[in-house]
């Protein structure tokens, strides 16, 4: 997802490499044994503070997924939904789920958890949470029976429901019914207690520690057993500390994209999910965001001709020698390839073209008076646009240069620019932009989604989540409301909607789809071994937010030690 900030604090340096040595690292609490443990690295960029599972991306790595746990789970390559804390499910018509837990499922203090623990979650976003838009479409929700929740729904939304049911962890009533919104949202919640397959342990400046629920409901009743005893997330010092850590056998798993790895990735000591390039399963896209407010690139002529000026192999060739793939014209990702609409992508599709890209311009009245190389806006005003990517994210920096390239040699001047990554958000949610790259939302059980991303409206003073770019078209607004209301399982019907999508996304480029963001994940088989890979077992190998709900939590049952 990001590129590692160098350099570390030489202290913390020390400290990780001593605290994962082969032997079992001294964390400030014990040690552990290296052959019971697991070391993962390169999701964490701070010491972990926050365990409140309804903040949700400021909580500590494997808050939600290892202790708390959704209603299902999505399967993305069969396009199946898995019963998790629900047993079963049945919509008994379009405006009511009624969903059934299992029995004999506990909470890690030992009380049962029933129908009241998501009557409860679901009634907390009618507070200010991250979840509350379901009020839009949610009429009430009940417990119709000990292990029985009935939501009924004033607005038939299965597509966004469904997103929510596997994306969100159900929390216990007993614990959580009675906070107000101070305690909601900023209680760190310093004792978590959970569902899943892993209990709070310790944590450290550097560290985040999980251990092992010996009586988590999923052993039995989902067959699977959890192998390493501990998990230890180790927060980020340095590529080159990564690399020494992960060749060494002190990290198991690297989720960071690192630079050069593919000379490492020998298939033996090291490993990733394919053998050759991508090496990576594409997680996200990349999308060059444009603020539709400036003058210029409110323009879909001139965003147009900003598409065709980009030569993306430049940048896959380039900074991530071949460890990505180029974005499909959609930027839909592999895994929605149901969802696109191939012949209009052949038809209205666009690819790099520098004189496809001049022609645009200059029909479009965008010419270079002044000869100064670069044109100006149809009413003879300079153009003068700065792309903007985080300091110290060196892939993204790397991009944004060969974009800046690629848009000169065609007339548009763009220049760039690497400010803190804190002040580039506070920037983008307020509109003080021009150009950024972003890849915030990953894949999920639906494409609706990705279009929520591109096109959520109404456009608000600050867009902290959405349509960064700030775009309004009330026409594909309504066409993405009407996806939502598409039946879950329903993906011909869905791809019908798609496709009219597709079609104003094309003519219109509100987002430019650039490159498919890598699942970045490289293991050592020093010491743990049977990692996911395209010939071996499916799954993913990553402890990023979201991930163990896609199948990430099967690999932690399907490794298995080195011999």
């Amino acid at each position: 997802m990001k590129t590692l900030r160098l350099p570390a604090v030489l202290a913390a340096v020390v400290l990780i490499a001593t605290a994962c040595s082969s032997e079992g690292g001294d964390t400030g609490s014990g040690s552990y044994p290296r052959n019971e443990t697991l070391y993962t690295t390169g999701t964490a960029w701070n010491p972990p503070t926050n365990w409140n599972p309804i903040m949700r991306g400021q909580y500590a790595v494997g808050t939600f997924g290892l202790t708390y746990e959704p209603l299902f789970h999505y399967d993305a390559e069969a396009n199946e939904y898995v019963h998790w804390l629900a047993e079963s499910d049945e919509w008994p018509d379009d405006n009511t789920h009624v969903i059934t837990l299992r029995d004999g499922m506990t909470w890690t203090d030992g009380e049962a958890i029933d129908a009241e623990d998501v009557v409860a979650t679901i009634e907390l976003g009618q507070m200010d949470v991250s979840y509350s838009n379901i009020w839009n479409y949610i009429e009430g929700v009940e417990a119709t029976g000990e292990r029985e929740v009935t939501v009924t729904f004033s607005e038939s939304r299965p597509q966004e429901w469904m997103n929510w049911a596997f994306n969100n962890p159900i929390v216990p009533e007993h614990i959580w019914a009675d906070k107000d919104q101070a305690e909601l949202t900023d209680d760190p919640n310093n004792d978590p207690v959970g569902s899943g397959p892993y209990v709070y342990e310790t944590h450290a400046d550097d560290r985040m520690v999980w251990k092992r629920n010996d009586e988590w409901w999923g052993t039995e009743a989902l067959d699977l057993e959890m192998k390493p005893t501990y998990i230890v997330d180790v927060v980020n010092a340095s590529n080159e500390v990564t690399m020494n850590m992960l060749s060494n056998g002190e990290v198991d798993v690297s989720n960071n994209f690192l630079p050069g790895i593919e000379k490492s990735l020998d298939g033996q000591l090291l490993t990733s999910f394919y053998d050759g390039p991508p090496y990576m399963q594409s997680a996200n896209t990349a999308w060059l965001v444009v603020n539709h407010d400036h003058p210029v690139l409110g323009d879909a002529e001139f965003r147009q001709a900003l598409a065709h000026s980009i030569d993306l192999n430049q940048i896959i060739s380039g900074p991530y020698s071949d460890l990505v793939d180029g974005a499909d014209p959609t930027g839909l990702l592999p895994q929605w390839d149901a969802y696109i609409d191939h012949e209009l992508v052949e038809e209205e599709g666009f690819s790099y073209n520098a004189d496809e890209a001049v022609a645009i311009l200059e029909e479009a009245g965008y010419l270079d008076e002044d000869g100064d190389g670069y044109v100006e806006s149809p009413d003879g005003e300079p153009i003068n646009l700065t792309l903007e990517v985080p300091g110290g994210w060196s892939d993204w920096e790397e991009a944004a240069r060969v974009i800046s390239e690629n848009a000169q040699e065609v007339g548009i001047n763009i220049g760039t620019d690497f400010p803190d990554e804190g002040l580039l958000t506070d920037n983008r949610n307020s509109g003080e932009f021009d150009l950024v790259i972003n890849n915030e939302r990953q894949l999920s059980n639906t494409p609706w989604s990705y279009y929520d991303y591109l096109f959520q409206m109404p456009v608000r003073d600050t867009q902290t989540t959405a349509n960064f770019g700030r775009y309004e078209n009330e026409e594909v607004w309504d066409l993405v409301q009407q996806l939502a209301a598409v039946p879950a399982d329903d993906v011909e019907g869905a791809a019908e909607i798609t496709s009219q999508i597709q079609q104003i996304q094309l003519a219109e480029l509100p987002a430019i789809p650039l490159w498919y963001n890598g699942l970045w994940s490289q293991q050592s088989n020093s010491v743990w071994t049977n990692w996911p890979s395209e010939q071996g077992t499916p799954g993913y190998a990553t402890m990023w937010d979201g991930w163990f709900e896609l199948g990430a939590i099967r690999t932690l049952a399907e490794i298995e030690l080195a011999e």
